[in-house]
């Protein structure tokens, strides 16, 4: 099964990157130290499709960005070669333009579609890791040929063609996900997930979702994004703890680009002393 990881990211722009991290919005950073830090996790995200090696890599990137500017940030990814195509949104909500990204890749089916599944990631969760994502990779492969996959995609034999209907999601925070995969056999879209007026979280509308049409679904690890200061504070010792465990492991990989710039903003996580 041809597989496509979308890094689903917006352009970094100075005053409209990570704006709820800044001081103006009750965060700590400034703007120029907001907009780093999120061209720091863009880069380790990246660096860590890349070296997950389980589908071709592709950036999705806002309609109003700057290409030459994104073009410019990727020459200091781990292997520029390895991205397959970059490409914009159409604009639109946010479930538009999560729409669109996967439409980009599975053209509903289509003969000429780029990959037989895609998965889609957060460009601000920092601390992901190659593991992370082929297990998401095998788990939604696994499903898509299990007699559930095949039956609700309509695949009477093998034969047929050997991708039925699977999904696999990667939690984060406050009843979202930041990591979403699915084949193009899957009947799934993304309306009302991140936009309704029910109150539903984006999670549960995916579970929903998932549930209604009988789709095979498999989760994997959370994989925590970063929007506010408390996000921020959780990532973090996340970060210090993957830096140590990789001199101890070589399948740890380092998030060098956000730590880099964390530690030159001179970040440090802290808590409150318990009282006796």
């Amino acid at each position: 099964m041809r597989n496509a990881i979308v890094v689903f990211s917006k352009v970094p722009k100075l005053g409209k990157t990570k704006t709820r991290l800044t001081t103006e919005k009750g965060g700590i950073m400034t703007p120029e130290e907001a907009m780093a830090f999120y061209e720091g996790c863009v880069l380790d995200v990246i660096n860590v499709c890349i070296a997950a090696k389980c589908g071709d890599v592709w950036i999705c990137y806002n309609h109003d960005g700057d290409h030459a500017y994104l073009e410019n940030l990727l020459l200091r990814t781990a292997d520029q070669s390895q991205i397959r195509g970059i490409f914009a949104d159409k604009g639109g909500s946010f479930d538009d333009c999560m729409q669109y990204a996967a439409d980009h890749i599975l053209k509903n089916g289509s003969p000429d579609r780029l990959a037989d599944s895609v998965m889609i990631v957060g460009g601000d969760i920092p601390s992901l890791q190659p593991e992370l994502l082929q297990d998401a990779y095998g788990k939604m492969a696994k499903l898509a040929v299990s007699k559930s996959g095949l039956a609700v995609a309509n695949k009477t034999t093998m034969s047929d063609f050997p991708v039925g209907a699977a999904m696999v999601e990667g939690a984060c925070q406050e009843g979202g996900f930041s990591i979403i995969g699915f084949t193009c056999e899957t009947s799934f879209d993304f309306h009302k997930v991140f936009y309704n007026m029910d109150g539903i979280t984006a999670l549960d509308m995916l579970v929903a979702k998932a549930k209604e049409e009988k789709i095979p679904l498999a989760t994997v690890a959370m994989a925590p994004d970063v929007d506010i200061p408390i996000d921020l504070a959780s990532m973090i010792p996340v970060l210090r703890a993957l830096q140590l465990s990789a001199c101890y492991d070589d399948s740890v990989m380092v998030p060098v680009n956000t730590i880099e710039v964390m530690e030159k903003i001179g970040l440090e996580s802290a808590t409150t002393p318990t009282q006796r």
